[in-house]
C-alpha cells in the first residue's frame, strides 16, 4: 500500500487536487494523510490570528476528509504549523510516506511556489514531490525531478 502526504490549505477542496488523489487510488491501494498548514495570510492579503487560521484550516480539513470519504478514498489528516516546511517535518518525523502531493495556488499567487517550498521539501525529506497547481491551465500538475536518494519506506497510517 502506498502512503501519500497531501499538503494544501486554500486549494484543499479544488477539483484538480481531488482528481489527482482519485487517480492515485486507481493505480492501486493507497492511503492519504492530509496536512493543512494553519497559514495566517490569505490571497487578498488579509492576516488572520493564529486561532482564526487554525479554525479555518480545521474546517477545510474536515470538509475535505468528508468529501474523500464519500468518494471511498481512505484518508486521515491534521492541521499543522503555519510553515509548510515545518509542518511537513513534524509529520514525516512520525510517519513514513512514499510520496508528497503539494497543492498550491497558481504561479504568481502562490507564496509556496515563490519561496521554492516544493524544491526545499524534496531536498530536505528525500521524497518525491508532485505539485498540483490549482487553477492552472493544462491539467495543473508539475512533477519535480526525483530526489537523489530513494524514498523512505512507509509505516501503516491509521484511517
Amino acid at each position: 500500500m502506498r502512503h501519500y502526504l497531501v499538503v494544501a490549505n486554500q486549494t484543499l477542496g479544488n477539483p484538480q487536487l481531488i482528481d489527482t488523489i482519485v487517480a492515485c487510488t486507481q493505480a492501486g491501494p493507497c492511503h492519504f494523510h492530509l496536512l493543512v498548514p494553519a497559514t495566517q495570510s490569505h490571497d487578498d492579503h488579509t492576516r488572520w490570528t493564529r486561532p482564526e487560521a487554525t479554525a479555518i484550516a480545521r474546517c477545510r480539513l474536515e470538509t475535505a476528509l468528508a468529501r474523500l470519504k464519500r468518494l471511498g478514498v481512505p484518508a486521515s489528516g491534521e492541521v499543522g504549523d503555519p510553515s509548510p516546511v515545518v509542518a511537513i517535518g513534524e509529520v514525516v518525523s512520525r510517519v513514513g510516506f512514499d510520496s508528497l502531493i503539494i497543492s498550491t495556488l497558481p504561479v504568481g499567487a502562490s507564496q509556496w511556489l515563490r519561496r521554492g517550498v516544493p524544491q526545499r521539501i524534496e531536498r530536505l525529506f528525500h521524497l518525491p514531490v508532485r505539485v498540483v497547481v490549482c487553477g492552472a491551465t493544462r491539467g495543473g500538475e508539475v512533477n519535480l525531478p526525483q530526489a537523489e536518494q530513494a524514498p523512505r519506506t512507509t509505516a501503516e497510517v491509521g484511517s
